[in-house]
């Protein structure tokens, strides 16, 4: 098959599935899409005869326009402009996860300081503000006192951008010093590890310890209930153990370019070999259903 893989920066991630895709004789076109001008009509000549795209892109404003330009163009592309809409927006993503009756950290979005210190009382200390967009643990803050509530709510009031003028206040989960990433294919596990570290961000992106780690029956379920609420497609799960009465997880979100160069260090998966299986099948399909057509 012809693969696109949109990007802006090429990280281990990328260079592991660009690998697998020509160790098994696919075409594989890098695109950087730094250097493309997208017409509203006519697709750049590099999207001709492609049987799938894979978004890569690193910023998440590139990632959203250029999947929503594949599918204008009629270009297949993982994952859809639709998904990437919605993990890619916190808000929207923990409205998709309890729509669908995920369980999810109790969360509040106020506009307003005085509204956003209301649900932090609500809440108590400690609890957590976070950026609606954003990734890798950034900008986000445990307040542990309405003094540093205070201040954190005034600096981001301050700041430029609009989307710091709505606050994401979600309740502080005491998860046992790790949480759980899984990547699934839409909704089907590839593989689990466990992010560990006495900081209460876990992110690998922030030197937290990685090991494998084996889903029972309710986190599977959780995957794939999660996967299917923000439409499918090849993603990254994030789950937090909370051993209290009924569900024993809660996902905190969903990520639509997920990295997995961490996962397949720490666990015995060949992950790459698993996503191009997948992309296989999916490029498969659609060949099927254009035959049928």
């Amino acid at each position: 098959m012809q693969v696109g893989i949109l990007y802006s920066r090429i990280r281990k991630d990328e260079k592991l599935l660009l690998s697998e895709l020509r160790d098994r004789g696919h075409d594989v076109v890098k695109i950087d899409v730094r250097d493309l001008q997208f017409g509203l009509t006519e697709a750049p000549e590099v999207f001709a005869d492609l049987d799938v795209v894979v978004d890569r892109c690193l910023a998440t404003s590139r990632s959203l326009y250029a999947t929503k330009f594949c599918e204008a163009y009629g270009v297949p592309v993982v994952n859809s402009a639709a998904t990437a809409q919605t993990c890619a927006d916190k808000v929207q993503n923990s409205l998709a996860l309890a729509g669908a009756g995920v369980p999810t950290p109790a969360t509040d979005v106020a506009f307003t300081k005085e509204a956003a210190m209301e649900s932090i009382e609500k809440f108590g200390y400690p609890c957590v503000l976070k950026p609606v967009v954003g990734s890798w643990g950034r900008l986000m803050a445990k307040i542990d006192s309405r003094s540093a509530a205070e201040a954190i709510l005034e600096h981001k009031a301050t700041l430029g951008h609009y989307e710091h003028k709505v606050f994401y206040v979600q309740e502080f989960v005491d998860k046992p010093g790790r949480d759980v990433r899984v990547l699934a294919t839409d909704g089907e596990p590839v593989a689990a590890m466990v992010r560990s570290s006495d900081h209460w961000l876990t992110n690998a992106a922030k030197g937290a310890e990685t090991e494998a780690f084996e889903l029972d029956e309710e986190a599977e379920a959780l995957v794939k209930a999660a996967s299917d609420a923000v439409g499918g497609g090849l993603l990254g799960v994030d789950l937090m153990e909370t051993g209290g009465d009924g569900a024993d997880y809660t996902v905190h979100e969903v990520n639509h370019t997920v990295e997995f160069k961490s996962l397949n260090g720490a666990t015995d998966v060949d992950v790459p070999a698993k996503v191009v299986d997948w992309l296989e099948a999916k490029a498969a399909q659609g060949t099927k259903q254009e035959v049928m057509a």
